[in-house]
């Protein structure tokens, strides 16, 4: 649903105000990197494993908004680049948080702890999706905002290296997240013997194995993604001051105007 608005952006705001999106683009820019810092302090703070996922979202979507209205090749296709990887990221991490909560009802991250000894299989799959989620190298979100960040680097400067403080702390509260949860002392929830938590089953493993191929599919050929909108974002890009109306590739030619009535001659014309 967060994708829908910012593809909105792409395929109507841009090539229908050329000129307000060039004028109010500052704004734009401005609110997507707040959007990637608050995004990430909130996160950072927060005791609920889903909440913390959810606010991280937000502070992805800035990263989209910030290459958007970079208004460059690299900017505007890191965003929708970042779109792609953004559903695939957290739609993953939002199931995972889901199995988890299926086995503990609880989603408090006090409440576990050493979860890595009970869920080996569980701890890998979380492991890997969170790395393309704070953009590890190899990983589908490093393609993304790493072409954003270039295009911001090229035409917006200072909106850069704002950004990159969103890649410093979006590491920051998903490892201290991780490390909390998978590692030291079990906590209430993972150390309770009259309820022994199980590990992913091969329905689980089904759901999960496609994401993670095609996190590192995204993160290894990012060709085979970004093919399909080189042409069109290099159109937007280079003809976004001009709106030309065209039907099947071609121009239409307007209907030819009709001849105006032939009125009677009035009493006393031609005398």
């Amino acid at each position: 649903m967060l994708k829908m608005g910012t593809y909105c952006f792409l395929r109507w705001v841009i090539p229908l105000f050329p000129e307000a999106t060039e004028y109010w683009a500052w704004l734009f820019l401005f609110l997507g990197v707040v959007g990637i810092i608050y995004g990430a302090l909130v996160a950072m703070v927060q005791p609920d494993i889903k909440k913390l996922i959810a606010y991280s979202s937000v502070s992805h979507m800035g990263y989209i908004i910030l290459g958007i209205f970079v208004l460059n090749q690299y900017g505007i296709t890191g965003g929708l680049f970042q779109m792609l990887s953004h559903g695939i990221s957290t739609g993953a991490l939002f199931i995972l948080v889901g199995f988890l909560y299926e086995r503990t009802h609880s989603r408090e991250i006090s409440k576990y702890g050493g979860l890595a000894g009970a869920l080996p299989i569980y701890t890998v799959f979380f492991f890997i999706i969170l790395l393309s989620s704070i953009a590890v190298p190899m990983t589908n979100g490093f393609v993304g905002e790493f072409l954003v960040l270039l295009g911001a680097f090229q035409n917006h400067r200072g909106f850069s290296y704002f950004a990159i403080t969103g890649v410093v702390l979006g590491a920051t509260y998903m490892l201290w997240m991780f490390k909390r949860v998978f590692f030291g002392e079990r906590g209430v929830l993972v150390s309770d013997q009259a309820h022994p938590l199980k590990d992913l089953n091969i329905r689980e493993i089904s759901v999960l194995v496609p994401m993670v191929i095609m996190v590192f599919w995204m993160g290894l050929f990012p060709n085979h993604f970004l093919s399909w909108s080189k042409t069109s974002i290099d159109y937007l890009v280079n003809n976004r001051m001009k709106y030309e109306l065209t039907i099947a590739g071609t121009t239409p030619t307007l209907p030819p105007v009709p001849n105006p009535p032939v009125l009677p001659p009035t009493q006393g014309q031609g005398e």
